[in-house]
């Protein structure tokens, strides 16, 4: 178990470490490991996501936004899950999810754009540092000839690199009326070869909306199509999966509980989908940074500093949350109006990574951080 005392004997405390979505992008390597990175563009809220809830100040700071966590469910003495996550839940009961509270990457100035650069690249600041960490990861694995493949329109930031990424997307097709989509389904319904490319079109379509369309069920179909292209023996070992929809400056506590389903299900389509792989399987879920601690005044919260991450699988050895928790009173907030990191992100990535793939962790994290000057001496975040 990690605790205070174990990240201060390292020298570091912290050492574990668009508004559409998802895209999907694919990497190959020669392991029977599996990994997923499912990126939360547009700054997740940590304290909605897993609320502090033994925290004196947590409730009154929070408003309305702390009532569902109330429902949610307890996780230890402090914290509970969002009351969306139903399966995470169960995989947390099971031992099979871990969670990371008032964690960070070294960004600070809450830009989302700079902010997914430090995420995806890498680096200390941003632009510091020309290609992504998973890029960078394909390198570090035991893979003869490794290659990637971004399903998206453009192949993102953490994808890019030396090794080379293919990428596939539908023809980008303008905003159009569900009547106008009907209306071309049905003039390609009597061509045998038109009807099918339509219709995987207009499925690949659906998997690009946001995680709360259609009440989770294109997310859930994202992650069963993940799994499918992880599970061959020739197929993907490293997915990376985009999702949208998570900068909520208004109405958040419906907006928050909506994606929280969807990325529920997406979560439980993977596991379904992967069957017993799911066994050897590693899913991390990150944001480019957090949200402020109190509510503006449309029941939303603005770009803030300390967030959560999630690592999901069999092969991770959860059942616990993973935190130096600052606290929610006035005195104990980042400039005064965020949770404030006490936790750092590339070290909990690399850890977890180096960790997942049984490569040492000082060579894991100078490939896929070559900028930190932190170590990874992380134990027990998987199971041996």
């Amino acid at each position: 178990m990690l605790d205070r005392r174990s990240f201060l004997s390292t020298g570091t405390l912290g050492v574990l470490g668009a508004a559409f979505a998802p895209r999907i992008a694919f990497a190959r390597a020669a392991t029977n490991k599996r990994f997923v990175f499912v990126i939360q563009r547009g700054a997740a809220d940590g304290l909605g996501m897993i609320g502090a809830v033994g925290d004196p100040a947590f409730a009154g700071v929070r408003g309305d936004l702390a009532a569902d966590l109330a429902a949610g469910t307890k996780l230890d003495g402090m914290f509970a899950l969002h009351p969306a996550m139903v399966a995470s839940a169960g995989l947390y009961t099971q031992g099979q999810a871990l969670f990371a509270h008032a964690i960070a990457s070294p960004y600070r100035d809450r830009s989302h754009f700079d902010g997914q650069n430090v995420l995806e690249t890498g680096g200390a600041s941003a632009y510091q540092v020309r290609d992504g960490w998973l890029n960078r990861l394909l390198g570090v694995l035991p893979a003869d000839q490794a290659r990637a493949i971004a399903v998206a329109a453009t192949v993102p930031m953490a994808l890019r690199g030396r090794r080379e990424v293919a990428s596939y997307a539908p023809s980008n097709l303008p905003d159009a009326s569900d009547d106008l989509m009907q209306r071309v389904t049905m003039l390609y319904e009597g061509d045998q070869q038109l009807h099918g490319l339509w219709s995987e079109a207009m499925a690949t379509r659906q998997l690009t909306s946001d995680l709360a369309q259609d009440g989770g069920r294109n997310a859930a179909a994202t992650g069963a199509l993940a799994a499918r292209l992880l599970k061959p023996e020739t197929g993907a070992r490293i997915a990376m999966i985009e999702t949208g929809g998570w900068d909520t400056h208004t109405g958040q506590r419906g907006r928050l509980r909506a994606q929280l389903k969807g990325l529920d299900a997406m979560i439980a389509g993977l596991q379904a989908g992967l069957g017993p792989l799911w066994a050897d399987t590693m899913v991390l879920v990150a944001t480019e940074f957090g949200r402020t601690v109190a509510v503006n005044g449309t029941g939303g919260t603005d770009h803030g500093t300390g967030t959560a991450a999630m690592l999901f699988g069999g092969g991770v050895k959860g059942g616990r949350v993973v935190s130096d928790w600052p606290g929610l009173a006035p005195a104990a907030l980042y400039e005064a109006r965020d949770l404030k990191p006490t936790m750092q992100l590339d070290a909990f990535i690399g850890g977890a990574v180096s960790a997942h793939f049984g490569v040492e962790p000082a060579r894991a994290m100078a490939a896929l951080f070559p900028a930190s000057a932190r170590t990874a001496a992380i134990e027990g975040l998987v199971r041996v």
